[in-house]
């Protein structure tokens, strides 16, 4: 009990932290694909800030709320999931904390930010399959959906899910929310909806999206790492540098490939879902 206590304290504290170096690592990155210069790798903290510093205004009153539920449900699915608990009740908890952004984004009544929400829609039926694929290819392999008991097996489940794996790899550029499949809302200047889903925000509550979404980062790392999770040392180096090298390929995909239409993410998502997932399921299943 006291481990489980220490480690969601530590996702609490830490995910923020983490997150927003690697948001800063992210555009010094992406600057130098470019050939600029850059921000200071700790400018996203100095931007939520300032944003913490503006004046709060709002469009209505249950926007605030509707954001601090999306932000409160996204702080529960990484405390589920750093507590050993079932995968499933994480990714439905995950699934609802989506649901309130959009449900935020449509009380503002701006058409940016509908237009935002609906194509955040496309977004969750695109990589939500591939998400339950990954929960259950742990459970054919380790028979269990607790996380705890996937961390405690004795062997890594990449090889055996290695079509799973990369599979999720794909539906983290939706999830990261890069290019191509930057379609609801987007950090870059060739966002024909503005800020999209997140047009209506500003001040303190754009502060807490951008918080939230450094905690869901890690969170989906933390899916990663349980590919390579076998109970030993190597086993958490290896995991925690392909997490890395995971995130590096995605800022590396987002600065190669222009933005696709929402058709090109939905049909390619769900077709990576059926060839790498249930084909590796099947194969698992049988073996």
């Amino acid at each position: 009990m006291i481990k489980i206590i220490i480690f969601v304290v530590a996702y609490l504290v830490l995910a923020p932290l983490v997150g927003g170096f690697l948001a800063g690592i992210d555009r010094i990155i992406s600057a130098r694909m470019q050939g600029r210069v850059g921000p200071p790798v700790l400018q996203p903290f100095y931007d939520v800030f300032k944003l913490r510093e503006k004046e709060a205004i709002t469009v209505n009153k249950v926007q605030d709320f509707y954001v601090t539920c999306f932000f409160i449900f996204v702080l529960v699915t990484g405390c589920f999931f750093f507590a050993g608990g079932d995968l499933l009740l994480v990714i439905f908890t995950l699934t609802l904390a989506s649901v309130f952004l959009i449900v935020a984004a449509f009380s503002s009544n701006s058409p940016y930010s509908q237009v935002g929400a609906e194509r955040e829609l496309l977004q969750m039926l695109a990589y939500e399959p591939m998400v339950l694929l990954t929960a259950i290819g742990f459970y054919i392999y380790t028979g269990s959906f607790e996380v705890r008991q996937i961390l405690s097996g004795d062997a890594m489940a990449f090889l055996p899910l290695i079509g799973v794996f990369f599979g999720f790899i794909f539906i983290l550029t939706i999830k990261f929310r890069k290019s191509p499949f930057d379609l609801s809302m987007s950090h870059h200047a060739h966002q024909e909806l503005v800020k999209g889903l997140v047009t209506e925000f500003s001040g303190k509550t754009m502060a807490l999206i951008e918080v939230a979404h450094w905690y869901e980062n890690i969170f989906l790392l933390g899916f990663v790492f349980l590919f390579f999770a076998n109970g030993t040392i190597w086993g958490t180096v290896i995991g925690v540098v392909v997490c890395l090298a995971a995130y590096f390929l995605e800022v590396l995909i987002d600065n190669c490939f222009a933005r696709m239409k929402w058709q090109v993410a939905l049909n390619s998502a769900w077709i990576v879902a059926l060839v790498l997932g249930m084909i590796n399921l099947f194969i698992v299943y049988l073996v």
